[in-house]
């Protein structure tokens, strides 16, 4: 056989490489003058080239990194940033997931990262107070979460039936139905047209006054669908809506899915991490009456963005509605794991199981988990979600002194919803516009990035606090930011 050349991809000298990079991501965390990314006609066109036939090479693509995708990279880690439930890792993250990338591309099998991926599972269970029955498990961010946790409220009740669903299908489930309320995030649609549960058979429930599920709708629905024949598979509270921020009556939820013998499972995506504190905890009711829980460590926990995870009470249901048939390529791979030394670490497939999730070949995604945590411990986050909900409570305190301002719900976790009244207009559809306006011109003078909802069908300025870099001098900022913006519109109309 004629012997070739080497791979023409570099796979040496990573230092090097590293180090080409580093002063302009120092250079970009530095987050000057405004956005140069909204200057698109600048730099697009130098990347947006056809298909090289012969590569340009380690150090042409490395300059090229660091002259023009870096600096032109988006700032949501900005101290300012406030906008969508999202942000920057923090630096030890990011270096975790960096030697993740390098020595742990792989979760399974016995090593290092294998090992300290379950530790960062077991750690998120104490943090957020489960009991020691659940079980987590780190998945590619909230929406597939929220996907496993509505399969295995699929498999407890196709069970139920003396069925098996992921089996044999959903087809003999009688009318399947699932729960919610209408702020729950579509990711929850989108699980049940991914699983064979249909879209059209997500009951959606109103809210009441509070903004909250409607309890008493609920109970009245559920009932008239059991009574029709229908099956329900799961009610779905919202720890933290990301419209608003609300957090559902998840005792309530419990209670009536339970009395119902039907999953209980709880979005808290976004707004579980509130649970660390004490002023909001008993919003979230008792974690040991959830069957299933998603949670977003690359939201609030600032991990890298691809970073979800499912706690589950039953880890059994959760397996057997992601069971992975084995292959002859992978024969032996069920042994059990042993704390002993090994011949070589392939003759386990370590800690976990791919069968608590969607992905099979997965990366140790645990290790920047663990490496946060290790840093800054169950202090330091408790302390960081405090900081948040305070920054809402402060821009919900400065909206009520300002005659300017209006604030349209209080603030219960870390998002404030709140608009301009210029002064003498009425008009419903002309203060939302003049929102709109005002909105998109703080956003793009760059000291202060927010984003938007509808609170009653009213146009609301929405600040969600979870960036570890910012502080209650950020939140005034915003304030300052939309008075001097709003003034200066008022004055020119």
């Amino acid at each position: 056989m004629e012997r070739v050349a080497a791979d023409a991809a570099s796979t040496t000298g990573l230092t090097e490489a590293i180090e080409a990079l580093l002063p302009a991501l120092e250079q970009f965390l530095r987050f000057e003058g405004n956005d140069p990314a909204a200057r698109r006609t600048a730099w697009a066109p130098g990347l947006d080239e056809p298909l090289p036939v012969e590569g340009l090479g380690r150090d042409e693509v490395l300059a090229r990194l660091a002259d023009v995708v870096i600096p032109n990279g988006l700032r949501i880690g900005h101290p300012g940033f406030s906008g969508w439930v999202t942000t920057m890792p923090t630096t030890v993250a990011t270096a975790a997931n960096l030697a993740a990338t390098v020595a742990a591309s792989q979760r399974w099998w016995v090593h290092a990262g294998n090992l300290v991926d379950s530790v960062a599972c077991r750690w998120l269970v104490e943090l957020l107070g489960f009991p020691d029955q659940f079980t987590a498990n780190l998945t590619a961010g909230g929406s597939t979460a929220n996907l496993a946790g509505m399969g295995a409220a699929r498999q407890h009740a196709g069970e139920r039936l003396g069925l098996r669903p992921s089996l044999d299908g959903v087809a003999l489930i009688p009318e399947p139905r699932v729960y919610a309320s209408s702020a729950t995030h579509h990711v929850v649609h989108r699980a049940l047209g991914v699983l064979g549960l249909g879209r059209r058979n997500l009951h959606t429930i109103g809210l009441d006054r509070s903004g909250r599920v409607d309890v008493a709708s609920l109970e009245r629905a559920m009932d008239a669908d059991i009574t029709a024949g229908c099956t329900p598979i799961a009610v779905v509270g919202s720890a933290g809506d990301v419209n608003t921020g609300l957090v559902d009556p998840l005792a309530e939820l419990a209670r009536i899915a339970h009395e119902r013998n039907t999953w209980f499972h709880v979005d808290g995506a976004y707004g579980g991490w509130g649970m660390l504190d004490d002023r909001v905890r008993d919003a979230y009711g008792d974690v040991a009456t959830y069957d299933s829980f998603a949670v977003d460590p690359h939201k609030w926990l600032a991990a890298p963005v691809g970073t979800g995870a499912i706690i589950v009470r039953d880890a059994s249901v959760l397996a057997r509605a992601f069971t992975i048939e084995p292959g002859d390529y992978d024969a032996g791979r069920e042994a059990p794991s042993s704390t002993g030394d090994l011949g070589s670490p392939f003759d386990e497939l370590g800690q976990g199981s791919p069968e608590l999730g969607v992905d099979f070949s997965t990366p140790a995604r645990g290790i920047a988990v663990w490496a946060i945590l290790g840093e800054i411990g169950a202090s330091g986050m408790r302390a960081r979600v405090t900081r948040h909900l305070d920054c809402a409570r402060h821009v919900a305190d400065r909206v009520r002194s300002e005659p300017e301002l209006e604030l349209l719900i209080e603030p219960q976790l870390s998002i404030c919803c709140f608009r301009y009244r210029p002064a003498g207009v009425t008009d419903e559809p002309a203060i939302d516009a003049f929102n709109q306006r005002l909105l998109t011109a703080v956003v793009a003078r760059g000291r202060t990035v927010t984003s938007s909802t509808r609170v009653d069908g009213r146009f609301a300025i929405r600040p969600c606090f979870i960036n570890p870099r910012t502080t209650l001098d950020d939140a005034d900022a915003l304030v300052e930011e939309v008075l001097a913006v709003g003034r200066e519109l008022a004055g020119a109309s």
